[in-house]
């Protein structure tokens, strides 16, 4: 699916000068139970139906050689909060930021930020455990914030919401993780296509920096209509809706701070909460923690529609573009190569290159891919729904849509589920066996 700020583009635009518009197909109505996590050291069992679609369509993908796996770094933690299933949460000696006091209690989040002991182990860790990786982090994720906050904006999400990409992959477009999440976002291959990316042999837009960031404020506004408040949405990303309706439900609790506290929850989600506020506090007051805040390049770019595949190489070497440049802007392309079953894709070349690469397309040689594996890229049929399946109605279901997905009848949905009436309310679980 193309975005409406592409579909309405010129043959050239410069991104700082367009305003990043996405048609939002309202909430999502499939979308899978959870996205995995680029720190979850655990198996993912299937929370839902489409948790093992995910499962599946991974399995089956081929070997992508551009993908880099997540710095360990990004899956450590604190040493003082690496065993103990409730350290991550102190009830004493929590302290809310505010304003009127010195040090970083100055700045005004636009998200929930307290002091914690979680929080405090984390900003060492960031701070001096790790301090040269953060900085790391820190640098290329400020080459893509502007475009984050505009994006974030649109969708009227906190801009202090964009590091929770820091600590998933410190915003690295390439980054994948044990379970096969990727990207920047690290979104599972089944949650990503039905927040709208493209995703198959030769196109994977998990990791294009703009499409995914728009996937990713989509997805964060569904789980905060869901939740309500942003540390549960936030644990929602990592560990899944599900489980964190469950551990609400069992726990008669109402907030993060509640649950964090029992033994429903992975200890890998209770820190994630925290390692998102020591990030966003040492983000927002870098001067306080040493950290260097030299003027980084944005990442901006021209677009020429390309009606053929191309080569990065054959490009380079026609119009003298670094291949590693074409590389940067086009993290989508898991090929290196404009795919061969699009009539205009749109390349994304260095500003004010545009001219020059419109000059010399036709002397750029038509690449030829290899045959591609029969099954390589097989649609993942629809599963079968067992007894053990349980469906988690979002905000926008409708029994219609339900029995259109999962090819069950209404009439059959109803009586598994004692509904007499014609509506669905969100957060239900249905049993959607036959």
């Amino acid at each position: 699916m193309r975005s409406r700020w592409a579909a309405g583009i010129a043959t050239t635009c410069v991104v700082g000068a367009v305003l990043l518009g996405f048609p939002c197909r309202g909430l999502a109505q499939e979308a899978a139970a959870g996205n995995r996590s680029s720190s979850s050291p655990y198996p993912a069992g299937p929370e839902t139906v489409l948790e093992g679609i995910d499962s599946a369509q991974e399995n089956g993908d081929d070997l992508d050689p551009n993908l880099i796996p997540l710095e360990p770094e990004l899956t450590a933690s604190p040493p003082d909060l690496s065993s103990g299933d409730n350290s991550a949460e102190t009830p004493s000696g929590e302290t809310a930021v505010s304003a009127g006091s010195s040090g970083p209690q100055e700045t005004l989040y636009n998200i929930p930020v307290v002091i914690d002991q979680s929080v405090q182990s984390h900003i060492r860790f960031f701070n001096t455990s790790i301090r040269d990786r953060f900085e790391q982090w820190m640098v290329r994720l400020n080459r893509y914030r502007p475009l984050v906050e505009n994006i974030f904006a649109e969708f009227n999400l906190p801009s202090d919401l964009v590091h929770l990409s820091l600590v998933e992959s410190g915003f690295n477009p390439y980054a994948y993780s044990r379970a096969k999440a990727t990207g920047p976002w690290q979104f599972m291959k089944g949650t990503g296509k039905l927040y709208g990316l493209r995703i198959d042999h030769y196109v994977d837009e998990r990791r294009d920096p703009i499409k995914s960031t728009v996937a990713a404020a989509r997805y964060l506004r569904d789980l905060y209509d869901i939740f309500g408040t942003w540390p549960l949405a936030m644990a929602a990303y990592n560990a899944g809706e599900g489980k964190v309706l469950r551990a609400l439900h069992k726990a008669q609790a109402e907030s993060f701070s509640e649950i964090s506290r029992t033994k429903l929850i992975r200890l890998e989600t209770k820190q994630y909460v925290p390692r998102i506020m020591a990030a966003t506090i040492i983000a927002r007051n870098p001067d306080q923690y040493g950290f260097a805040q030299n003027p980084v390049p944005p990442h901006e770019f021209e677009e020429v529609v390309v009606t053929r595949p191309l080569h990065f190489r054959a490009i380079s070497n026609v119009t003298g573009i670094s291949y590693n440049d074409l590389r940067l802007l086009n993290p989508e392309l898991r090929r290196d190569a404009t795919p061969p079953d699009e009539a205009g894709y749109h390349l994304k070349v260095p500003v004010g290159m545009s001219s020059k690469v419109l000059e010399l397309l036709e002397r750029v040689p038509t690449h030829k891919f290899p045959p591609v594996a029969m099954m390589a890229d097989r649609e993942i049929a629809r599963p079968k729904v067992s007894a053990s399946h349980l469906y988690r109605v979002r905000i926008g279901d409708t029994l219609q849509k339900i029995s259109r997905k999962f090819g069950i009848p209404i009439k059959t949905i109803k009586a598994r589920n004692n509904i007499s009436g014609p509506g669905i309310r969100a957060g239900e679980l249905l049993n959607l066996a036959r």
